[in-house]
């Protein structure tokens, strides 16, 4: 008999591989009786035929499980209780995938539609496009929703109407309500209609926990690592895997009015950058602000020791730093040598100086306990 995620929890509760939290064993049994509801259900078939023609199908057994829409906020576990439930859902075709992998594929594949000689889509890709995802998927598994820009906003509302519609089940997590996705975003009334979706096909459940397990992957752990070379290397790997449940290295964005900041690698609220990326490039004050805003934790690879030579990156770093500082993000880094040693110069040394400071506070528990400031 197929384990539930509501028994898997507990066994992992039981060998001490997670500790006991009532909100998340409430979930593991929402997810359990999810799945439950899955067990021999069959979609809509999106194939054309004489039975179809009538309103009749011959695949379409029950309606659609309602599916779960699970937020709140970083640390809560919302990934973890997903991956029980995806690894125990008794059904053969279904995927679980990143949110921001899952729309890359998708900008691909549109693009891709509309190269092809004869256009077959009628100068519209999505209703083929999620034709071919029903074919091939019951259950849609999306980690970490998160709508910044209207391209994603209008794909994404049309995208899911028309799934629904083929009777693909969703399990979405997000670090926010829906009536919080795409908020303040640029012509966000296009995307209330998605929203009302989402409240109306999925059941929306709040994760609220006390404890923020995040924080306990940082406790006691050292995040300032100098100097650079393969114990850093490999310590910031460590880092990346234990805060984001070795997730995959996925780039993802941080949108500014008219353009955007590239991300490297980013998951569960967690960003992976070089000093280059973000210092040796022409970004100001409201660059870090939007990305400290966006990341509880920031990676930071390969921080040089600076001279008055390299200047404009060190004024970069020491506004990256007042960013993080004020966002209360975590920093994780690789430095040359320790803080207090970063700078070399006369030009800019007060300024670096409180930035050292601040270096040395963020290592403390203290500061890596205070909840993040979006």
């Amino acid at each position: 008999m197929t384990e539930t995620p509501l028994q898997r929890y507990r066994e992992l509760v039981e060998v001490g591989g997670l500790k006991a939290d009532p909100n998340q064993e409430l979930t593991a049994e929402k997810l359990s009786s999810l799945a439950h509801a899955l067990k021999g259900y069959v979609p809509k078939s999106g194939k054309r035929g004489w039975m179809n023609r009538f309103g009749l199908n011959a695949r379409e057994t029950t309606p659609p499980p309602q599916g779960l829409y699970l937020y709140g906020g970083v640390g809560r576990g919302k990934s973890m209780l997903m991956n029980l439930f995806y690894d125990t859902a008794p059904v053969i075709a279904k995927e679980r995938v990143h949110f921001h992998a899952f729309m890359r594929d998708i900008h691909a594949e549109i693009h891709r539609r509309r190269q092809m000689p004869m256009y077959e889509d009628e100068g519209d890709p999505i209703p083929g496009m999620a034709e071919g995802i029903a074919d091939n998927t019951t259950l849609l598994c999306l980690d970490e929703l998160e709508v910044r820009d209207i391209a994603d906003a209008m794909i994404v509302g049309r995208l899911f109407q028309k799934l629904f519609e083929r009777g693909v089940v969703i399990v979405s997590t997000s670090n926010r309500p829906p009536d919080e996705l795409y908020k303040h975003g640029l012509q966000r009334e296009r995307f209330l209609p998605f929203i009302a979706l989402i409240k109306e096909r999925l059941d929306v459940l709040a994760l609220e926990s006390a404890q923020d397990y995040r924080l306990d992957r940082l406790a006691g752990e050292t995040v300032y690592h100098a100097p650079l070379g393969r114990a850093a290397d490999a310590a910031l790997d460590a880092a990346w895997a234990r805060l984001t449940d070795d997730a995959p290295l996925i780039s993802d964005f941080v949108q500014m009015p008219g353009r955007r900041i590239a991300v490297p690698a980013a998951a569960h609220e967690v960003a992976r950058f070089t000093f280059s990326d973000l210092c040796d490039q022409p970004l100001g004050p409201s660059d870090y602000l939007a990305v400290a805003a966006q990341f509880s934790t920031v990676i930071l690879k390969d921080i040089p020791q600076m001279t008055e030579e390299k200047k404009d990156s060190a004024r970069r770093f020491v506004t990256l730093i007042d960013a993080l500082y004020e966002h209360r993000t975590a920093l994780v880094c690789s430095a040359a040598v320790p803080p207090d040693q970063l700078y070399s110069g006369r030009e800019g040394g007060f300024e670096f100086a409180r930035t050292a400071s601040r270096l040395i506070e963020m290592q403390a528990a203290d500061y890596i306990k205070q909840r993040h400031l979006e």
